[in-house]
């Protein structure tokens, strides 16, 4: 799946990617569109027609009952139950089948762990997560058991992080990619089994390829592919 080059592209890209982890028996997912200054609330509205067809079945959670409240009113009358994490009717009915959390943070990581001990088998997906929030989970002994216990069980089915010159890149089951700058095109610098984070990223980026990478015969990319990108975040800036 080659890099987006708009938002609604890359929506649509993630839709497809989570479909696809489902179906392929991933129960716990994550969807990550990592632009500076994105509204999630319209990038979750974009998302969720594509499992619609789940009707009841579906069961959507913000981080407060003020934003379910907004979106249910923003959104219109809809298939499927909007609540807010903490909201008293917030608990999972018999018959849904799968439950995406909207941009939850680290202040809602224990209700948000607690609703997925119950929904057992059932699909999650966290759309835009900020649950790694070292500043309120901790550093050290009670984040890494964190890490341990529950969010290391979520797999990353779509994300994208531009950087500058360069991005990084999942779109599954495709691995991991780094993508960046090379005069005119960008081209795909490396493909990972793993998240290129730290040390591992600059390393790449420095032009030191992983042992994994894979790339004879990997067209570049026109220019314009991430030079969109950088117009789309300089028009969310202003």
């Amino acid at each position: 799946m080659p890099l987006p080059q708009s938002l609604e592209e890359a929506i649509s890209q993630a839709q497809v990617s989570t479909k696809a982890a489902i179906a392929d028996g991933r129960g716990r997912l994550q969807v990550e569109l990592l632009f500076p200054e994105l509204k999630v609330m319209p990038v979750a509205q974009q998302f969720l027609p594509a499992f619609e067809d789940l009707g009841n079945k579906l069961r959507v959670y913000f981080p407060d009952a003020g934003a379910a409240a907004l979106a249910r009113r923003d959104w219109g009358e809809k298939p499927y139950a909007i609540r807010g994490i903490s909201d008293m009717n917030a608990a999972i009915q018999p018959d849904e089948e799968m439950l995406l959390f909207v941009e939850p943070s680290s202040v809602e990581v224990q209700a948000v762990e607690q609703l997925c001990q119950e929904a057992l088998d059932r699909s999650v997906v966290l759309l835009n997560p900020r649950m790694e929030d070292i500043a309120i989970i901790g550093i050290g002994y009670a984040g890494r058991q964190l890490r341990e216990r529950f969010l290391n069980t979520f797999e990353s089915c779509y994300y994208i992080r531009p950087l500058d010159g360069a991005a990084v890149f999942r779109a599954y089951p495709s691995p991991w990619q780094v993508w960046v700058e090379k005069g005119d095109t960008y081209e795909l610098l490396a493909e990972t089994p793993s998240k290129p984070v730290g040390e591992a990223l600059d390393r790449l980026l420095a032009g030191e390829n992983a042992e994994s990478s894979s790339l004879e015969g990997t067209a570049p990319r026109r220019r314009g592919l991430l030079a969109s990108m950088q117009q789309f975040l300089r028009a969310l800036s202003q």
